[in-house]
């Protein structure tokens, strides 16, 4: 049977940062899209941090069950308003990973200055430390999942709007024929643990970076 308290405790812990590390990816594809040129995103409301706006139920689901990767809606972009699409579109795509990165790297230092007071805590203040202390950790493998995920070139991540941006135009409208099968060939490599070989060892290898042996 089931541990109901303690997939309570999982999913609010999980919770915050799932949801902040999505609406943080999302708008940040916006914002990158209207510095460029680009006012779609903001003209549907998508420059924003609530993140109703931006959640897709089945990423979402995806995310609570693996931890690690998941998907929102995405941002919709107009390349035809950009300067040059084909590299303006690169930068766009780029914004949503790297604005994970940097909250990996945030959530690092939040969990550094958490674990020292926690270390001489009574136990009423540890009561309250130590779910922050989760969640910044939780904060650090979702965003470094995210940001890694969503640079693997397969469509409709962001690796493959990336590589359609590198690729000559000979090699492009073949690559650009796969999109109708992207979902599908995300969810085999998703329930096949293929994304979980490539994911797993660089999640550790970033922990090891960002907070050592303090965990």
């Amino acid at each position: 049977m089931a541990d109901i308290p303690s997939m309570i405790q999982k999913i609010i812990i999980l919770t915050p940062p799932i949801l902040f590390a999505v609406t943080v990816h999302e708008m940040a594809h916006g914002l990158a899209a209207w510095k460029l040129g680009d006012p779609t995103a903001k003209a549907m409301g998508r420059l924003t941090l609530n993140p109703i706006k931006h959640l897709d139920p089945i990423g979402t689901i995806v995310f609570f069950v693996t931890q690690m990767i998941g998907w929102a809606k995405p941002v919709p972009v107009n390349p035809l308003n950009f300067k040059d699409p084909k590299r303006d579109m690169i930068w766009v795509a780029l914004a949503g990973p790297a604005s994970n990165i940097v909250l990996a790297v945030l959530s690092a230092i939040v969990l550094r200055s958490i674990m020292g007071p926690l270390s001489g805590a009574s136990a009423s203040l540890d009561y309250f430390i130590r779910p922050l202390l989760y969640m910044a950790f939780a904060s650090i493998q979702i965003n470094i999942g995210l940001a890694i995920f969503n640079l693997i070139p397969v469509p409709p991540l962001d690796g493959s709007k990336v590589l359609a941006g590198l690729l000559p135009r000979s090699m492009l409208h073949h690559y650009e024929a796969l999109e109708r099968y992207g979902f599908i060939i995300l969810l085999v490599l998703i329930f096949t643990g293929v994304t979980d070989r490539i994911i797993v060892p660089l999640i550790n290898y970033a922990n090891r970076l960002l907070i050592g042996p303090i965990i």
